[in-house]
């Protein structure tokens, strides 16, 4: 007969570490803020330019967000219901333009629909007007090609939590295809989709690396991008302070719906799953799931095959100071990984001994919080004691993390929840606690898990063009800044060898950290 009640508390260790790591978070956005607000001159307001980049931003991230969810649906439901040599490829391929440096794919982008592109070569040559891939378009088709494949990754999580025993039923009721899809798909479309839109809509919002190349302008600025020119070109910190506030609570109120809709991110298990489908038999349909896979594949593969086929040709044509960027590059990103997970693990810990949400929340900050702003905010604090130059990186390295961290808990928060839930009464039973509950049961269990957050921090840090666009020296030059370098000198060879070189090493990165996550892992 049991004498006494066990407590069970089996995340008890996350708390004070979960605390402190919400805290250095909150304090870090904060502290930016204010040094911005403190050098904002009091009575100024937003000017038409900061109307126009605020409008700007909203309807190309909507535009964007609508886009990418209308072209998913049709290619998740017709990879949820298909199978053919190279499926799976193409499903893992789905998630690259997510861990793509932006500035890669905008490269891939400008290659195939650019000026001297392959698009208006051939349009050239039909007698048919070229095209421009600059502007409100361009900046839109930029994040129909990285948010596409993410939205289809979400849908496609839907469509395989669908029991296949409901598709069995629906035939043996001999519903027809589109009733099948109101009776059957619909219903979880509905469930997904608000997710999708929310979490497309809060990156689109937040973008400057699509804005500074395809953008700019009066009529194709963004905040993120009046933020940088503010700073940079007119050193007008209370317009810079005005937009980021904008920026902050536009992006970070999206960012708590996103909370509230956006589904768990799955490491990858159960995606290359075909389940037996009786409605999708007859010739058309057949047809029009080949025609939708060919486009999306083709409009997903030509920009990457276009980066590196142009890089191969342009590796020989690199200066020194590539490799010197790359190796910046590489120590910034494995500090991001670091900090992430000493972030992310306690954070995620607390949450998961918490009901609300409250700590998510906080991680969300570090989506909808400027980048550019905490910059410039770091800058004006550290500028009266030492120079902001020395402390470029590290603050770069802190930046990444945190932009990161909101992901990274939608990965680790479930299953850590269900693991808790799990094995959280046997180990306060068998007195497992602290340090010893984490080496012993959660990090073992969420191997998987832990590895793909690493890995994503890694691919996203080395493509980051953020805070180190402000205020980086000759010195310390990160390669993406220096593509951008060898770009704006025209020499679109050496910028082009430089892309695949950070091409590789991003999915190398990703590759490794996922890998080992992976390895011998129990989940």
């Amino acid at each position: 007969m049991a004498q006494s009640v066990v407590p069970i508390n089996p995340v008890i260790l996350s708390r004070k570490t979960g605390i402190s790591a919400a805290f250095l978070v909150l304090a870090l956005i904060l502290l930016a803020l204010i040094a911005v607000l403190s050098r904002a001159e009091a009575g100024t307001g937003l000017g038409a330019g900061d109307w126009a980049a605020i409008r700007f931003t909203v309807t190309q991230a909507l535009c964007s967000a609508l886009l990418s969810v209308l072209f998913a649906v049709p290619v998740a439901r017709a990879l949820a219901r298909r199978r053919f040599a190279g499926r799976v490829a193409l499903v893992t391929l789905l998630g690259a333009p997510f861990i793509l440096p932006v500035i890669v794919a905008v490269l891939g982008l400008l290659t195939v629909f650019g000026r001297s592109g392959w698009l208006n070569v051939g349009l050239e040559f039909l007698g048919f007007p070229t095209v421009s891939i600059y502007g409100f378009h361009g900046v839109v088709l930029a994040h129909v090609f990285f948010n596409m494949p993410l939205a289809t990754r979400l849908l496609l999580q839907g469509w395989q939590t669908i029991p296949s025993e409901r598709f069995r039923l629906a035939a043996q009721l001999r519903l027809t295809p589109s009733s099948m899809f109101r009776a059957v798909e619909w219903p979880m479309l509905v469930q997904v989709i608000p997710g999708a839109l929310a979490l497309v809509f809060v990156i689109c919002l937040t973008s400057f690396a699509v804005a500074l190349t395809l953008g700019g302008g009066p009529r194709a600025t963004t905040i993120e991008l009046a933020i940088y020119q503010a700073f940079r070109f007119d050193f007008d910190l209370g317009r810079a302070a005005l937009l980021s506030v904008v920026q902050l609570v536009l992006a970070g109120s999206m960012a708590l719906i996103a909370l509230r809709f956006v589904p768990s991110i799955s490491v990858g298990g159960g995606l290359d799953r075909v389940m037996p489908r009786w409605d999708a038999r007859g010739g058309m349909q057949r047809l029009g799931d080949g025609f939708v896979i060919t486009v999306a594949a083709l409009f997903l593969l030509v920009p990457l095959a276009a980066v590196v086929l142009r890089g191969l040709m342009g590796l020989p044509s690199m200066p020194p100071t590539v490799y010197h960027a790359a190796g910046i590059s590489v120590i910034v990103a494995v500090a991001s990984i670091f900090v992430l997970l000493a972030l992310a693990l306690p954070m995620a810990g607390w949450i998961v001994g918490r009901r609300a949400g409250g700590v998510e929340a906080v991680g969300l900050l570090g989506l909808s919080a400027s980048p550019l702003m905490i910059g410039t905010g770091w800058f004006i604090v550290i500028n009266p004691y030492a120079d902001p130059f020395d402390f470029a990186l590290p603050v770069t390295v802190l930046v990444n993390a945190m932009m990161a961290l909101p992901f990274a808990l939608r990965i680790l928060v479930p299953p850590m929840r269900d693991t808790v839930q799990r094995y959280g009464r046997l180990s306060a039973m068998l007195g497992l606690r602290g340090w010893a509950l984490w080496r012993v049961l959660l990090l073992p269990r969420l191997r998987a898990q832990i590895g793909f957050s690493a890995g994503l921090t890694g691919a996203l840090s080395m493509g980051d063009l953020g805070v180190i666009a402000l205020f980086a020296d000759p010195e310390r030059v990160t390669l993406p800044l220096q593509m951008v370098r060898l770009m704006g000198a025209y020499r679109m060879d050496a910028a082009a060898g430089a892309a695949l070189l950070l091409l590789g090493l991003s999915l190398g990165i990703f590759w490794i950290c996922d890998k080992g996550g992976r390895w011998r892992a129990e989940a």
